[in-house]
């Protein structure tokens, strides 16, 4: 999941504040300012464009409930007037002088903002960016008419007919946390968005000291360290530990498995969640990769777990999936269960689960084939400098950025006696949530009131 680039310096930077070369891959940079803000470098002469992005260590899982969905709102703020750019039309027409193909995104982990344009408007770039990260207006009216627009986004995750399904599991999976885990937010608290609230999520997290800047592309160390240093390096830091004065909680554990059913008028077939509370970076950061590689090895497509579902025509779609997260990742299966076959089907799914760790439910030539997949898709996402500093930005917010440069070669390490022992640990005799997601016509159709009658 990190990037590899095709040209780096001969040289070896040697500065107080840049990080040990022979501690980075070749063509990254990395350097601390002194207000704490990190800036990495990545060195790619292929094409003279250059991508300038920033992640803050914000999201979902900084927020309560009466904050949920605010990050991904404070996001869409950040496009829109500041000390500099009067208004978002005004911010939209510099982008066009620039030529500035922007973006943001916000996660359960972090929020990054990105911009990539032609190399030659690199400083110009930057103090764009500069202006939006650190002094933001939060305009009444732009907030106002933002309103709808992120609402709007929430309402076409509902008309989704999986959403209901997947917001009541994650209410099961997280209790009382689960707004930490649900980037899109609340309907209501979303609409609740006021400019004080803003102000409140940037004086708790929008600090040099708590954000990464990235700049990729045709560039110099010399020329990113300078431009970054005369334009960030008189953002003051915080003077405290976000997540010091502000902890998050631990999600208390499964006490039990829970079962529940859902239903959706726009649901055309069943849909099954099975998740379990899965290791995350603090506590048990080689899981994380374990988890990766397991995850693969029950998606190939030779799987015994595909063929004895989906070829055996008991589902037309069975995968597994884990989210790597700063606080307990998720571990999820999803199902597509033919209807005619439910009860059949997840009498099978549990078999399964039962049989994971097993020596014989898997062979070393698929254990293999999962892990090359694995650095495969690794290595062609470096090709790519934009999307590569989307991807260091997430390494460096849910741990560090060696997280991403060795992945592969963890990833290359997971043994099957590692994939017991997390199997173990985790997922085999773990307390569960089973959630089955019907329609009403279904649900009578198939005189289900509980999950519990299918299971015994």
């Amino acid at each position: 999941m990190n990037r590899i680039l095709t040209a780096f310096l001969a040289f070896i930077f040697i500065s107080a504040g840049i990080y040990a070369q022979n501690s980075l891959p070749d063509g990254y940079y990395l350097k601390k300012l002194a207000n704490g803000l990190d800036v990495l470098a990545v060195i790619d002469k292929s094409v003279p464009i250059a991508t300038i992005e920033i992640n803050v260590k914000n999201g979902a899982y900084t927020e309560s409930a009466e904050y949920s969905g605010l990050s991904h709102f404070y996001e869409h703020m950040f496009f829109k007037a500041n000390k500099d750019i009067p208004s978002q039309e005004a911010y939209i027409k510099r982008t066009r002088e620039l030529g500035i193909v922007w973006n943001g995104t916000t996660s359960v982990n972090r929020v990054n903002y990105f911009f990539t344009l032609p190399a030659k408007n690199l400083e110009e770039g930057l103090k764009f960016m500069n202006s939006a990260i650190r002094y933001p207006l939060f305009l009444e009216q732009e907030m106002t008419n933002e309103h709808p627009v992120v609402n709007g986004e929430f309402q076409r995750g509902e008309s989704n007919p999986e959403f209901n399904l997947y917001y009541e599991f994650q209410e099961k999976m997280w209790g009382k946390d689960k707004s930490r885990k649900i980037p899109i937010g609340d309907h209501d608290i979303i609409l609740s968005a006021t400019p004080e609230k803003m102000r409140t999520i940037q004086q708790k997290y929008y600090w040099p000291n708590n954000s990464i800047l990235i700049i990729s592309g045709d560039i110099t160390p010399e020329e990113a360290f300078g431009k970054a240093e005369q334009i960030f390096g008189d953002w003051q830091p915080s003077g405290f530990d976000p997540f010091e004065k502000y902890p998050v909680p631990e999600f208390k554990p499964l006490a039990d498995d829970i079962y529940f059913i859902t239903t959706s008028e726009n649901t055309q077939a069943p849909v099954i969640y099975i998740g379990w509370h899965g290791p995350d970076t603090r506590k048990d950061i080689e899981a994380t990769y374990v988890a990766d590689v397991f995850s693969s090895v029950i998606n190939l497509e030779s799987s015994k777990f595909k063929k004895e579902l989906i070829d055996a025509g008991l589902a037309t779609e069975a995968s597994l999936y884990y989210g790597t997260d700063i606080y307990t990742g998720p571990i999820q299966l999803r199902i597509v269960p033919n209807p005619q076959k439910l009860k059949e089907c997840l009498e099978a799914l549990n078999s399964h689960i039962d049989m994971w760790d097993s020596d014989t439910y898997f062979t070393e030539e698929q254990l293999n084939t999962a892990k090359n997949q694995l650095v495969i898709q690794e290595e062609y996402q470096r090709e790519q400098t934009s999307s590569l500093s989307h991807t260091l930005g997430y390494f460096w917010a849910i741990d560090k950025l060696d997280y991403g440069f060795k992945y592969t070669d963890n990833i290359k390490k997971v043994t099957r006696s590692d994939i017991k022992k997390y199997i173990s640990k985790y997922i085999k005799g773990k307390n569960r949530v089973s959630g089955l997601l019907l329609s009403p016509g279904m649900q009578q159709t198939m005189g289900i009131k509980k999950f519990e009658d299918l299971i015994n």
